[in-house]
This record gives C-alpha cells, sequence and structure tokens, in this order.
C-alpha cells in the first residue's frame, strides 16, 4: 500500500494511504454525472411542464441558466473542497479527501492553487498531463497538488465498534495510569489513529515516538513488562474510564 508521511500537529509522523489513480477517476466521473443528471432533469422539466412558456416570454430565461450552469460547473470543485474539508461529492462518495502534505486541513490559498492548475491537468493537456503526473509521483500528485503542496489520501473507512477510541471499558477494570484525563480527546483520537496506522503499514518507529510523547505529557515511565503498543492501549482504555466515571 502507497502511502504518504505527514506531520500532525502534535508533531507525529503518520503514514496515510494515498489515493490512487483508479478512485480519483472514478471520483471524477462522479462529480462529472452530477452535471450531466442536471442537464438532463433541466430537459426533462422543460419539456414536461409550462416552462416552455416562461421561457417564451422571457428571452433571457436561457441564457441565464447556461450562464448559472457553467459558473456552477467551473467553481464546483473549488467551493466544495473549502466548505466540505477538501472533498468533492465524487471524493466524499468514493472516501478520499485533499490535504495539505504538513498534515493540516488545506488553506483556502491551496485548493485556489489547485483549482487554477485544473486548467493545466485536465483541460489544455485534454487530461493526459495530469493522469501522467499522478502516475509517475511518489505521492501520486497532479501538477496543481505538487504547486499547491497537497495530496490527496484515502480517508479511514466506517469503524465498527472494536475500532472506536471512545468505547466503553469493563466495570471492573482497574487503571494503570491515573493522570490519563488530562489528555484531550484529539490527543486520545490520535493515539487511536497511530494504533490503526501501525497495523496498516507496521511502522514501529510510529509506535516508538507516539508512547515516547504520551509518556512524557503524562510524566510517567512505561512500567516493565509493558512494551509501548501496549502502553498506547492501556492509556486509551484507562482514558474511556477515567471519563466515564467523570460524567
Amino acid at each position: 500500500m502507497e502511502t504518504i508521511k505527514v506531520n500532525t500537529s502534535q508533531h507525529v509522523d503518520i503514514d496515510y494511504p494515498v489515493a490512487g489513480l483508479g478512485e480519483r477517476i472514478v471520483a471524477r466521473l462522479i462529480d462529472l454525472g452530477i452535471f450531466f443528471g442536471l442537464y438532463i432533469v433541466f430537459i426533462l422539466l422543460i419539456a414536461i411542464s409550462g416552462i416552455a412558456g416562461a421561457i417564451n416570454s422571457t428571452p433571457l430565461f436561457i441564457p441565464t441558466i447556461l450562464i448559472i450552469y457553467v459558473a456552477a460547473f467551473v467553481f464546483y470543485h473549488l467551493i466544495c473542497e473549502i466548505f466540505m474539508n477538501g472533498q468533492s461529492i465524487g471524493k466524499r462518495i468514493m472516501k478520499i479527501k485533499v490535504i495539505s502534505l504538513d498534515g493540516s486541513q488545506a488553506s483556502i490559498g491551496q485548493y485556489f492553487i489547485r483549482w487554477l492548475f485544473r486548467l493545466v491537468d485536465l483541460y489544455l493537456t485534454a487530461q493526459v498531463g495530469g493522469l501522467i503526473c499522478i502516475a509517475a509521483s511518489d505521492k501520486k500528485q497532479r501538477i496543481g497538488d505538487i504547486v499547491a503542496g497537497t495530496a490527496v489520501i484515502k480517508t479511514t473507512p466506517q469503524a465498527d465498534f472494536n475500532h472506536i477510541a471512545f468505547h466503553p471499558v469493563e466495570e471492573e477494570y482497574i487503571p494503570v495510569f491515573n493522570n490519563t484525563s488530562m489528555l484531550s480527546d484529539r490527543e486520545i483520537e490520535l493515539i487511536h489513529e497511530v494504533i490503526g496506522t501501525y497495523y496498516k503499514t507496521y511502522n514501529t518507529e510510529l509506535i516508538y515516538a507516539m508512547s515516547a510523547k504520551v509518556a512524557a505529557l503524562l510524566s510517567v515511565n512505561i512500567p516493565s513488562g509493558m512494551n509501548e503498543m501496549d502502553f498506547l492501549k492501556t492509556v486509551v482504555q484507562d482514558y474511556n474510564y477515567h471519563t466515564a466515571i467523570a460524567i
């Protein structure tokens, strides 16, 4: 599985699976299908309703609708990525999204650059330029991604109960660390994400780095006989226990 290493706001490197060329193509086809569907619906409405009379009595009706349609098509990806956290409808369905190479949400400026370079990636090169660049680049970036400093990654699939970071622990559970409540929900989510990423990439350095940072935050030492992975899992369980009894 091809991955991209990004650095989170907690300064921990995480390997994210990169969206493949096929997934990006399907996402684009879905987006194009949406506009094609809207066009068909509009034509059908004209054919089966009284809109034809309004068209005949309003000479600017069709040009106005065409301008709105074209503007929506042109600015669709820019608007969607800004307001849908790096996703269009097609990307959301395919569970992929745009992120900054530093692991954070891309800025409006980065979305704008990606959108602007669609002219080069898709239209001036008949989509060949973007396809070749994605296929050839290590991080599966089109030209717009390279210039903007972004990449398209796979989002985490919907987890089942056993993969949820915040789930109840058994009533008789005895916590090992008593100060885990000082951690934030986001830090626990990050620990859980690191554990999940390890099982996908088997990057042991990720576990060592995360356990060292957590131990420093809690001002504790990893107990003898407990490895770094068990330490992280215990911290998550202790946090769930302490937050549950605090409610």
